[in-house]
């Protein structure tokens, strides 16, 4: 990629440059993996994003994380594979082509499952790269050759491998039991699929008249009075007194007539309501298991269509069941069953994916049987130690505990949907024999009896089943013989939001141990949630969504990039902003900058040709500044080992954008205006190029375009030049260079300058207005006396005289105390200080009045418990920084007063 020196453009502009660096990277094959059995490998696989989906900020943050993590490992030297995928996502993309399917005024039904499918896959094939595409526009380097579809034969292969071994060890069970059902898409939800809001609703009391006696009556409290339809029982708490003589009695059901048994049963709140439960076993998941354990009946009075059933009486049958809600209480208060109706704020299960009203109801589904937490060798067992035996490190710890807590309380798995797009269980039931049996290959013939007359089941796997093999059905599991499961399996790191740590993370472990015996990834790396700048969930209801297309065209990839991962540690949610946004693109920009005076400041020069190692740098800046470069160097790789991205940015954001840009260049300006500029431009190059190597991870585009111009300007490094920066090797401490001693000196000096600029901005002061000033040094002759320029120039003071302590030609006037260093800043005719004190004075009382305004504010503690989060930390904030106005004020006018 070495181009020909030319002249760097006055500001850069990311949209000409990253389409070509990134069709040069794919050309080069920097993306692919190079084997090397004599090295440990890096891996991680893409979370799979769904084929209906276009590029979320959410995919941004994942992007940009596991790229960032990738590209250190590819250039600290290690094979390294990042694999892309995506996920076939039964229910969303059933749903895009159905809805085609109606504009066209026909249905899947009519099409029939054959050519319903081939509709699918017409519709994957036209619209399923789109993800990819925008997954190359943010910079990604992943493996394109190894792209995998969960629809794929592999992954495909897989997926009935692993059905076909847990069938036969009999943990996969075919059962009806009260499972989550969603009325709109048509399909049973796992537990985790199920989205819990909260709303106001409605509290009943119904009274339940006793069989021997309807002057007496049990009451209860329900929330769904409709469900009472098919009540078979109601239950109380055995040690509760107020229903110790209704225990064994019978009641009548209200409007049904229906006698119904009184229980005791310790799964019974007391006190919710009146401590008395209804009982209706074919819609509460509660209510079928104090059924199953008392014998109670079912009765199912919703159906799948989410009407009433013929068994909730012919008044009600096929009527909507919210409709009925109204209708039941209707006829309850007509009858005098009604006692009375209570808000009542409470929990309610909507589908994941449309948000309708889930319903509990009985089916016959599919299960996985995965045991429990605490049995070993079962596959919860299995997840459960692999975590609490330290064989998965979960990053941050914090969720390690919630991880275990889930699986401490795991159900079966319901594992099958009622959709035809996505894994077909491969399961045959015969019709001549009644057999049923699980095949990787389809079957032509019972292998029972020999019939052929044999039919495959209609449901579909659980999304998630096949996703949870992704770790290894990807490297060509079940195949024994595939190189690529040899060398990249257990994976390196597994990089995703904490909102899937159970629908995803915890079944790939659980699924990859059950299917290779080993862990499917050493660790796990959880980040948060993208929020507005105000703290909120995106929405598009609320009207804040960011589209990243929109974002990479006005800021460009590396400050989207840039912006969504600086700042923030693992697992914690993060605020995106316009500000934020604009930060990151002013801190390309201020790199490019930086490069274009260095390359401009490097012409022609000589004396170049140590730059790359810099062994011994002589001058007081030059060994403060690479000094600071080493800790650098030295903290950007503990962070990245950590998964602490956000701290190493942020670092490396301070170190370029203050130490280097405001401070060294500045520093250097002078040097290189002077007679004695030795040692400057290699000082120069070396740092701004290890800096360029440091950042690439994150910013992958500025820093090779940049990297590129300068290494056609600057002699080949002895072990010679990368054709690419992505290439490049690492920068690593090798023989450090602290230097102490510059690092206090240098500080000192930029005290001093910056003491001399407040000042200055304080008393409004013009920039262009040199002012006199004098230092005395107090033992540091020598450094202020070698650092006379710098001071001079960069705190526009002419003229300077460097004094020793008590020295008897010291100037009188404001004194800015720098320790060691005294400052004296003779004022007289520049400003006016007895009305500069005065107006100070002033801004001092308005500080204070702030201060304490805002200081009562947050003492109020209904303020904090009751105002939004986000207001109470910008109220925190602004406290802060008039703290800091106000002690600055006092500073200055502590210097003023004689």
């Amino acid at each position: 990629m070495t181009q020909p020196a030319i002249t760097m453009p006055r500001a850069y502009d990311a949209a000409s440059v990253e389409q070509r660096i990134y069709q040069n990277w794919w050309d080069s094959g920097y993306f692919v993996p190079r084997l090397d059995a004599d090295r440990q490998p890096f891996c991680v696989i893409m979370p799979p994003p769904n084929v209906t989906g276009e590029l979320h900020l959410g995919h941004a943050l994942t992007a940009s994380l596991q790229d960032s993590l990738t590209r250190w490992h590819r250039m600290c030297g290690d094979p390294t594979l990042w694999l892309p995928g995506k996920d076939h996502a039964g229910i969303a993309t059933q749903w895009v082509v159905e809805r085609a399917l109606a504009a066209e005024g026909t249905n899947r039904h009519e099409l029939g499952r054959e050519k319903f499918e081939e509709r699918v896959w017409d519709w994957v094939a036209l619209y399923g790269n789109t993800i990819d595409e925008q997954h190359r526009r943010l910079g990604a380097s992943c493996d394109w050759s190894r792209l995998r579809f969960t629809l794929d034969p592999g992954p495909v292969r897989a997926v009935r491998t692993t059905f076909v071994n847990l069938f036969n060890k009999g943990l996969i069970y075919r059962h009806e039991r009260i499972i989550n059902w969603c009325p709109r898409c048509a399909t049973a939800l796992s537990d985790l699929e199920v989205d819990y809001e909260e709303q106001d609703g409605k509290l009943y009391y119904i009274r339940y008249p006793l069989a021997e006696n309807p002057a007496e009556y049990v009451t209860v409290a329900t929330t769904r009075p409709e469900s009472m339809l098919g009540d078979t029982g109601v239950a109380v708490h055995p040690d509760d007194e107020r229903y110790a003589d209704k225990v064994g009695k019978t009641v009548s059901l209200p409007i049904v007539g229906r006698p119904i048994p009184v229980v005791g049963d310790t799964a019974i709140e007391m006190e919710f309501g009146t401590g008395a439960l209804k009982v209706t076993p074919g819609h509460d998941l509660v209510d079928f298991e104090i059924g199953e354990r008392h014998n109670l009946p079912i009765v199912t009075v919703i159906g799948f269509d989410g009407c009433l059933t013929d068994e909730a009486g012919s008044k009600y049958s096929g009527m909507e069941r919210f409709a009925a809600r109204s209708a039941v209480v209707d006829e309850l208060e007509a009858t005098g069953a009604l006692e009375k109706v209570e808000e009542y704020h409470h929990s309610v299960g909507h589908c994941q994916r449309c948000n309708e009203v889930v319903e509990p109801l009985i089916s016959l589904q599919w299960f996985l049987n995965v045991g429990k937490h605490d049995q070993p060798g079962t596959i919860a067992g299995n997840a459960y130690a692999a975590v609490v035996n330290g064989d998965i490190e979960i990053v941050p710890e914090r969720f390690g505990r919630v991880y275990l807590n889930w699986l401490e309380n795991i159900r079966d798995w319901c594992i099958s949907r009622q959709l035809w797009w996505g894994h077909r269980i491969p399961v045959w039931y015969c019709s001549s024999c009644g057999s049923q049996t699980a095949h990787i290959a389809e079957p032509n013939r019972c292998p029972d009896c020999g019939s052929a007359d044999i039919e495959q089941e209609n449901d579909v796997l659980d999304t998630w089943f096949s996703s949870g093999l992704w770790p290894h059905s990807t490297l060509g599991w079940p195949d024994q013989d595939s190189a690529d499961l040899d060398y990249f399996y257990p994976n390196t790191v597994l990089e995703t939001g904490y909102d899937i740590l159970f629908f995803w993370v915890a079944r790939m472990i659980m699924l990859g141990i059950e299917n290779t015996g080993e862990v499917p990834f050493r660790s796990v790396y959880l980040h948060g949630m993208v929020l507005d700048a105000h703290g909120q969930k995106m929405s598009k209801t609320r009207g804040n969504t960011l589209d990243p297309l929109d974002l990479l065209e006005q800021y460009g990839t590396d400050a989207l990039r840039f912006a969504l991962t600086t700042g923030t540690a693992p697992g914690n949610n993060l605020r995106l902003s316009d500000d934020k946004l604009e930060s990151a693109r002013n801190f390309a920009n201020k790199i490019w900058n930086a490069a274009r005076f260095v390359i401009t400041a490097i012409e022609g020069r000589d004396d170049l040709a140590d730059w790359y190692e810099l062994p011994a740098p002589q001058h007081r800046e030059d060994r403060w500044i690479v000094s600071r470069l080493d800790a650098l160097t030295e903290s950007v790789n503990e962070g990245l080992t950590q998964f602490e991205l956000g701290d190493a940015q942020q670092k490396l954001y301070d170190f370029i954008w203050n130490d280097f840009c405001d401070w060294y260049i500045e520093m250097v300006k002078v040097r290189l205006r002077s007679d004695q500029p030795a040692g400057a431009a290699a000082t120069l190059v070396h740092v701004l190029e290890r800096s360029l190597r440091l950042l690439h991870p994150f910013m992958p585009f500025v820093t090779e375009e940049i990297w590129q111009n300068l290494m056609t300007r600057v002699p080949a490094p002895n072990s010679g030049t990368a054709p690419s920066i992505m290439v490049a090797p690492y920068p690593q401490v090798g023989a450090s260079r602290p230097a102490p001693d510059a690092e206090s000196e240098v500080e000192v000096v930029m005290q001093t300058i910056r003491a001399v600029r407040n000042m200055r901005a304080q008393l409004r002061i013009p920039a262009g207005q040199k002012l006199e000033a004098a230092i005395e040094t107090n033992g540091m002759m020598s450094v202020v006396s070698e650092e006379k320029d710098v001071i001079s120039a960069l705190a526009r003071v002419e003229p300077l005289r460097v004094l020793d302590a008590g020295d008897s030609g010291a100037t009188s006037g404001v004194s800015l105390v720098v320790n060691p260093l005294v400052v004296r800043l003779p004022l007289a005719g520049v400003v006016d200080l007895e009305v500069e004190t005065e107006r100070l004075d002033k801004e001092l009382g308005e500080a204070l009045r702030n201060q304490e305004r805002v200081g009562q504010l947050l003492d109020n503690p209904n303020f904090v418990a009751k105002a939004r989060p986000e207001v109470v930390e910008k109220e925190r904030q602004r406290l802060q920084s008039l703290t800091e106005q106000r002690e600055r004020i006092e500073e200055i006018m502590a210097q003023l007063r004689p």
